[in-house]
């Protein structure tokens, strides 16, 4: 694979070759001091412990990228970095140490943590009567960079035009203090603009590992296929022979949980059953250390990059339909409202009866009443009929809308925004079409998901109150709550920010129910996700306080991740904890261990969301091979420019108008008149603002723009 072939070229890497680069660009004699050597670190400790230094993430303006910002730790303003030379060689994402000095000033001066990849996708130019090419980064927050020509394509000096549309990537791999240019290592990757390379550069720069699998992983895999279960193992856990079942997307192929309700004479038995991933993952062995180093699968738009070796993730773990499985069961005893009046955690041997979608349980919501033929359904179970199906998802429904109620109630707080999802070619996996992704009833599962996630929360901590991996969300930003409630207060709309409840109370009740408010609960939706910060995963041992182990948005005091052991390996540890805790085998963590895991797992987790998202936009970009015409909303208004959400594919986008008149909340466009005899147009921008824009490819390859179209005479 080509991955394992970057890695073999990094690994032969050898000083002698960075010689050359200073040799060349620098020359033999002394070398002019390009950025400050940083710090020793134990002076950097007595700096941090004295106040005069402070810890903190660097964030680099992708538009702007000589400015660069840390967050002060009172939530105070953000301290400003100025230029290249001032960030001394750290990377958008690093956690960096600033020197406190006067404002003008301010730099870093030692990088904790490299939590950036170093490594970039971009072009590179030829440069007449030199020795080295230019590779822009299509981030710009990372600097352009030179590289010796004969680091490039053996070619390139004669045919620099062939490599116009190339997509290469390149490696820092050390950048002294001395010299202007970062030891790196170039590597193409194929024609920009083609679905393949654009993802592989996607997944190296965000350092997510598609290599497969060694021969030591796959040999920790069970050898005698088909595989069964010992009947040993059948012996030590609850045979469940109860109407399970799975609902999933229709695409979905690695099943983690499953469901259950069984009716009493006065209440429900409702069990959530999680595929035992922890039985064929051995603590300490290579596949184990490959699952903890890539801590979560990764969702691409036209595949999944899987944490677990497909044999595990697709069969021998998922819970597939008609075939026993190993689990791990939370069982309760219900009222129909949804309180809990009993508890059951253990492990189990479940049997699932049949695979619904989310297609197939919405139409048995919407026809309650409906005899479902079995042309209409998956293969079934015989001995669970489709009517008894029917009926144990009705039920699971009625509680799970009571859960959800009780949720909101509670202080709970949710914000949807639009989610743009595709369809594609089975064959070339190229989209044929998007669509805005709806929230629908047959989500039910969701409800019991976090019932489960906050039942095993409570259980670990209460068994292991110093190891218990659990997961918190901070409340928002102060600094920038308080920025968004005087935008609101100038728009004369009453959000009320004083909890998570409040927040989600004024958001529904505020707008009304007509088309513009709900393009205006849209945009205050994003909006108000601005402030939030990211939920984070952490071992209660290493929080002395309580209150920080709170989830704001589920407003809850415990809650971790249990359901998705397939696809996160956080998960894995919290089944390790609770099997522990059911007289299971002696733990042998610790709690630092605990919690180098769970930053790693919160890192992981956080570069595939972005990847994601990244996957999503190159997505969009292939599919918008014409001009898409849309209403969009005006959602921020700047000096030179204003963003906009555009409504019907859910994407957000800047717009530079040429001609303006900027006020602090609004921008005035003028429109040139469409025949001489007419007076300029004057079209008024501000925040809820409709315009119409169409979304145009930019030279660019797989990126696109939003256009502001001419405003209708009647509407200006």
């Amino acid at each position: 694979p080509q991955k394992d072939a970057y890695a073999r070229l990094l690994s032969q890497h050898r000083s002698s070759k960075f010689n050359s680069y200073l040799e060349q660009f620098a020359g033999k004699g002394s070398k002019k001091q390009v950025f400050e050597p940083y710090m020793p670190v134990e002076e950097v400790s007595h700096g941090l412990k004295r106040g005069e230094l402070i810890e903190g993430q660097l964030r680099i303006n992708p538009k702007k990228y000589h400015e660069a910002f840390i967050s002060c730790p009172d939530d105070g303003r953000d301290i400003f970095l100025d230029g290249i030379v001032a960030r001394n060689r750290a990377l958008n994402g690093d956690v960096v140490v600033v020197q406190i000095l006067p404002r003008d000033q301010w730099k870093v001066v030692y990088i904790v943590e490299k939590k950036h990849s170093r490594a970039v996708t971009g072009f590179l130019k030829f440069l007449p009567d030199k020795n080295f090419a230019m590779f822009s980064p299509t981030d710009h927050r990372v600097p352009r960079i030179n590289v010796l020509l004969s680091d490039c394509p053996h070619d390139f000096s004669f045919r620099p035009d062939d490599y116009a549309n190339t997509l290469f990537i390149c490696r820092i791999v050390d950048w002294p203090a001395d010299s202007n240019f970062a030891q790196l290592l170039a590597k193409s990757l194929g024609q920009a603009g083609e679905i393949e390379p654009e993802t592989e550069g996607i997944l190296i720069e965000y350092e997510v590992d598609f290599s497969d699998f060694t021969t030591e992983v796959l040999n920790c895999l069970p050898k005698n296929l088909p595989w069964t279960i010992p009947p040993e193992e059948m012996q030590r856990r609850r045979d469940l022979k109860e109407c399970i079942f799975t609902i999933d997307p229709a695409t979905a192929r690695d099943l983690d949980d499953a469901l259950s309700c069984k009716l009493l004479p006065d209440n429900y038995e409702v069990g959530v059953h999680i595929a035992d991933v922890t039985y064929f993952v051995e603590e300490g062995n290579a596949l184990d250390l490959m699952a903890s180093q890539r801590a979560t699968s990764v969702y691409l738009v036209q595949k999944v990059i899987p944490m677990l070796p497909r044999l595990l993730c697709e069969e021998l773990c998922s819970l597939n339909p008609l075939t026993d499985r190993l689990t791990f069961s939370v069982i309760w005893k219900l009222t129909p409202e949804g309180k809990i009046l009993s508890e059951w955690f253990g492990r189990s041997v479940i049997r699932s009866c049949i695979k619904l979608t989310y297609d197939h349980a919405q139409s048995m919501i919407e026809a309650p009443e409906k005899l479902f033929t079995a042309e209409e359904l998956p293969p079934f179970d015989p001995e669970h009929p489709i009517d008894e199906i029917h009926q144990a998802v009705l039920r699971l429904h009625s509680i799970a809308k009571n859960l959800r109620t009780q949720r909101f109630t509670g202080g709970a707080l949710r914000l949807d925004q639009l989610k743009l999802s595709f369809t594609l070619d089975k064959e070339t996996m190229m989209p044929q079409g998007c669509y805005i992704y709806q929230y629908r009833d047959s989500n039910l599962v969701e409800e019991f998901m976090l019932l489960a996630n906050i039942a095993t929360a409570h259980h670990i901590y209460r068994h292991f109150p110093e190891l218990a991996l659990l997961r918190c969300h901070p409340p928002p930003k102060a600094k920038l709550v308080q920025q968004l409630q005087e935008v609101c207060d100038t728009l004369g709309i009453n959000l009320d920010f004083s909890s998570a409840g409040a927040l989600h109370k004024t958001l529904i009740t505020t707008l009304g129910n007509d088309q513009y408010s709900a393009a205006r609960k849209e945009v205050l939706t994003h909006m108000c996700s601005r402030p939030m910060q990211m939920a984070q995963y952490f071992c209660s041992g290493q929080k002395t306080d309580e209150q920080q182990y709170k989830h704001y948005a589920l407003n809850v005091p415990l809650y971790t991740h249990f359901t998705s052991p397939i696809r996160r390996y956080a998960d894995v540890i919290v089944h390790r904890l609770l099997a522990a805790s059911l007289c299971g085998p002696k733990l042998g963590l610790l709690t630092k261990e605990v919690q180098k895991q769970a930053m790693h797992c919160n890192d992981k987790k956080t570069a595939a969301k972005r990847v994601h998202e990244l996957s999503t936009e190159l997505f969009f970009g292939v599919f918008e091979c014409g001009p898409l015409e849309s209403e969009a909303m005006v959602m921020g208004v700047l000096d030179q420019a204003f963003d906009v959400l555009v409504l019907r594919y859910g994407v957000q986008k800047r717009i530079y108008p040429k001609r303006k008149v900027g006020k602090t909340t609004e921008l005035t466009l003028v429109w040139k008149p469409e025949n001489p005899n007419e007076a300029p147009v004057q079209q008024v921008i501000s925040i809820f603002t409709r315009v119409d824009v169409q979304l145009v490819s930019d030279r660019a390859a797989l990126k696109y723009s939003a256009e502001l179209q001419r405003p209708n005479t009647d509407e200006s």
